[in-house]
């Protein structure tokens, strides 16, 4: 079976490279291990925790605000294994959808192990054993990454669990205790502690989501304390140990002090991911490895020049948008177009509730720089919509550059904040300044109000409404 491009993996970078190819002319393949395609994203990662977010949220709010907005009934009951039963139910058809995507683009799925006998010839081994080999002009790996445990507690999927795992519990834990307080560990969080899960999170920085910029970690930490969960910031975890019925957990402050133990009956360690490239034979080929990730150039392209590699397995932020991007460039690259990919104005997204949606630079970023910037607040409280909807925690913070008063950055922790952060890298990407979009005509009452706002208080400090 001769190719033009094969691609190994069939995550939102993996895909959505095949089908550009395909698009562009190119006879495609891809390579899946699983027996289903779209990868951590569709599978364990991005929406079947979205799934459970929506869920757990649906149900906060019958607990906690139906009575406000005069709806009356009787204390709700949350259903975990209905919940996850639900969450299966929207992954299935996300994944048919893929693989529907993959007949229409007339796309070949070939199910097992891929891995490189040389640089035009794959081998995939399927679960029974059987091996095909498959020859091709390109090659694109999309491999992704998996969780990292911690060295001294691996995950054992019973107690001392990643965020797969976590996804799939059939009971609401009594504690559950989180390692990292980051993008995974504060999403999964928020989704116990809204059924009624005590929860713990240990982080060894002092910030949460602390690859945001600093005012929105501040914003989820106040936002997150009001569902009851506990926070243990700058504190290192020396041990994890699985129990039986319990996990014991003992970390200590950084700064020095006494050190603090906490037992719970699940422990989610979710301190990152790292690359996957087991089994994919690259030292036949000669693609070099950097602390684990696969060395690429600006084009994407690694040291042999018709193999590329995209998304989580290479240098990056570990976003499937990221990968998608990246599939589509490497797809154009090959059919001779010149596309281009600005990193910077690749949003970031936390979906706890209130969201959290960051792009461009942070103001520690700017700070570093040495550069002269201006910041512009303006806070959901002061926003006719989100008195409406009782959605009052959050903010919208605009930095602009001092000098040309040309948007910088862009950072809302908020309801829609998610959704918002597009006008962000729509300004960005067009380099527009504080003012112009503060002179753009924005409907009331919406959410987009406060991106205004900030934006005339970034400008001229000048908001209407605070």
């Amino acid at each position: 079976m001769q190719y033009n491009v094969i691609v190994i993996g069939s995550g939102p970078g993996g895909y959505v490279a095949a089908i550009r190819c395909a698009q562009l002319g190119m006879k495609t393949a891809i390579i899946e291990k699983y027996n289903t395609l779209g990868g951590t994203c569709l599978n364990v990662g991005c929406i079947p925790s979205k799934a459970l977010l929506d869920s757990s949220e649906h149900f906060h709010n019958a607990a906690h605000t139906f009575k406000e907005h005069g709806i009356d009934i009787s204390e709700p009951i949350a259903n975990i294994k209905q919940m996850i039963t639900r969450k299966a139910g929207v992954v299935k058809a996300n994944v048919d959808g893929i693989a529907f995507l993959m007949k229409k683009n007339k796309i070949d799925v070939h199910t097992g192990v891929g891995s490189f006998v040389d640089k035009n010839t794959i081998e995939v081994t399927a679960a029974d054993g059987k091996k095909t080999s498959l020859t091709t002009d390109n090659v694109i790996i999309a491999t992704g990454s998996k969780p990292t445990p911690l060295p001294f507690a691996p995950f054992d999927k019973k107690r001392i669990i990643s965020s797969t795992e976590a996804l799939e519990l059939q009971e609401i834990p009594k504690h559950l205790i989180i390692v990292g307080g980051g993008v995974i560990g504060m999403e999964l969080g928020s989704v116990y502690a809204r059924i009624g899960s005590k929860v713990s999170v240990v982080e060894y920085l002092d910030s949460l989501v602390p690859t945001m910029d600093g005012t929105m970690g501040k914003e989820l930490l106040k936002a997150t304390k009001k569902l009851g969960m506990d926070f243990y910031l700058g504190h290192k975890v020396t041990a994890v140990e699985n129990k039986g019925k319990e996990v014991v957990l003992k970390a200590e402050p950084k700064t020095g002090g006494a050190a603090i133990e906490l037992k719970g009956d699940y422990c989610l360690v979710s301190v990152g991911r790292r690359p996957y490239t087991e089994g994919l034979g690259l030292e036949k080929v000669g693609i070099e490895l950097d602390k684990g990730k696969v060395v690429v150039d600006d084009h994407l392209k690694t040291k042999v020049d018709n193999i590329f590699a995209i998304g989580d397995v290479i240098r990056g932020a570990m976003l499937a948008h990221k990968a998608e991007e990246e599939g589509v460039y490497v797809a154009e690259r090959l059919a001779g177009q010149k596309p281009h990919i600005n990193y910077l104005l690749i949003p970031g997204v936390v979906y706890t509730w209130p969201e959290v949606a960051s792009v461009g630079y942070t103001e520690e970023q700017l700070k570093e720089q040495g550069r002269a910037y201006k910041v512009g607040n303006f806070p959901y409280k002061a926003l006719g919509r989100a008195r409406a909807s009782m959605d009052l925690d959050g903010l919208v913070k605009i930095l602009a550059d001092k000098n040309t008063d040309e948007i910088l950055g862009a950072h809302i922790i908020g309801a829609r904040a998610a959704d918002m952060i597009a006008a962000g890298v729509v300004a960005m990407e067009y380099r527009a300044s504080a003012e112009d979009i503060s002179r753009m005509s924005h409907a009331h009452p919406t959410y987009m109000e406060a991106f205004k706002e900030a934006c005339l208080a970034a400008s001229a400090n000048r908001p209407i409404h605070l």
